[in-house]
């Protein structure tokens, strides 16, 4: 057998490379989320509806997360990540390949964090954690996500710092460019928001204000940088969809938990105001006050409760109010695996306005219940949901 020899110079090489190999990694990481899902008053014509429905306590996903040392503290790090429809194998987020986050960055940890891409704003990762829709997701969420509490919307072209925690502050800013030639601020959008958390107490406030593109009169439709919570397509049966026309979507929100022994206990506050102009299809600022509170219990180990209620009032363009009040058990067999149970129950009252599907004005009309940001509308003002899934994570 011939024997090889490695020189002194060739096993110093050989140990740089493994020392630089060390300091850089790339993750895969994915969430599987599946139910058997049964929705009472589903669709304008009254019918219920048993259907597979991917993504209640969170969305489908697969994605890569790398990081890179490149000394004295700091590092360069990337996230790619996909979602898609667990029943068809369908692009999620409009068939975008990455459509739930894609950036690159650099981050230190004197100095915090600077990334670059398609991403969540600080309202999203600071608030919405702090509320029962940060445990349980979409059937926890405001009606029709008007205030974007279950994430309908993402950023494009965003730049976002992340600072350090301070005594147990922590503060975010993100702009986004619009890239409209001859009007910077076309289509921008801009968010900041702080959290103090000290114990078993956390509080948190934000404010995003997205701006639609210019357009000649009328507009048709909702073209920013972010995406926009309006989940009944071009339906017009969401409850905000007819403000897709906006010019400008601003919503300010603030949360608190408090943590004592088993229990879990939130409360949060929303304000959404999609404001018109000369191309809008409708002429008055619509608002959404939203309040909702939590309460979670620790059963077991392994079992967690929750339930938990929201109060939605539109004001201005149209007068309704929205109650939603939503409970969940969920029993984790591993470290990665959990079954679970939610419901949600929605009755409405006043007036909504509706939209052709040309997406023209189509008037005001009975509120009518739509959950969460599932995008069903009942045909009344009452709807019902239960959800009996699987989670899975890797």
């Amino acid at each position: 057998m011939k024997k090889i020899t490695l020189s002194a110079v060739s096993v110093a090489l050989l140990g740089t490379a493994s020392a630089a190999h060390a300091q850089s990694s790339v993750t895969l990481y994915g969430l599987l989320d599946q139910s058997v899902q049964f929705v009472h008053n589903a669709d304008p014509a009254g019918g219920n509806v048993w259907r597979m429905f991917g993504g209640n306590l969170q969305g489908n996903r697969f994605g890569l997360r790398g990081v890179e040392d490149l000394g004295g503290g700091l590092k360069a790090i990337f996230t790619l990540e996909n979602g898609f429809d667990i029943n068809n194998g369908r692009l999620g987020q409009g068939g975008r390949m990455f459509g739930r986050q894609v950036f690159v960055g650099l981050t230190g940890e004197s100095w915090g964090t600077v990334t670059a891409g398609r991403q969540f704003d600080p309202v999203v990762e600071m608030v919405q954690p702090l509320t029962g829709g940060g445990y349980w997701g979409s059937t926890f969420a405001t009606p029709g996500d008007v205030d974007n509490n279950d994430n309908s919307s993402r950023t494009n072209n965003a730049i976002k710092y992340r600072s350090p925690v301070f005594a147990g502050f922590q503060f975010e800013g993100m702009y986004a460019l619009g890239g409209v030639a001859g009007a910077t601020g076309s289509g921008q959008t801009w968010s900041g928001a702080a959290s103090y958390g000290i114990g078993p107490f956390e509080i948190a406030a934000g404010y995003i204000h997205m701006d639609n593109q210019s357009s000649d009169i009328p507009r048709t439709g909702w073209n920013s940088t972010s995406d926009g919570m309006f989940d009944g397509g071009a339906s017009g049966l969401s409850i905000n969809n007819a403000y897709r026309t906006a010019k400008s979507v601003g919503i300010a929100s603030v949360a608190a938990q408090y943590q004592i022994a088993l229990f879990t206990i939130n409360l949060g506050y929303s304000n959404a105001q999609y404001k018109p102009d000369a191309a809008s299809a409708f002429q008055t600022t619509q608002k959404y006050n939203v309040a909702r509170v939590y309460l979670g219990y620790q059963l077991t180990p392994a079992t967690m409760l929750g339930a938990g209620y929201a109060y939605t009032r539109g004001t201005g363009d149209a007068a309704a109010t929205y109650n939603q009040f939503s409970l969940g058990a969920d029993y984790a067999v591993s470290k990665r695996t959990d079954f679970y149970l939610v419901a949600a129950y929605q009755h409405a009252s006043g007036d909504q306005r509706y939209t052709n599907t040309d997406g023209t004005n189509g008037g005001l009309g009975e509120a009518t219940a739509s959950i969460g940001s599932y995008g069903d509308q009942s045909h009344t003002n009452s709807q019902a949901i239960v959800s009996l899934g699987i989670r899975h994570r890797f």
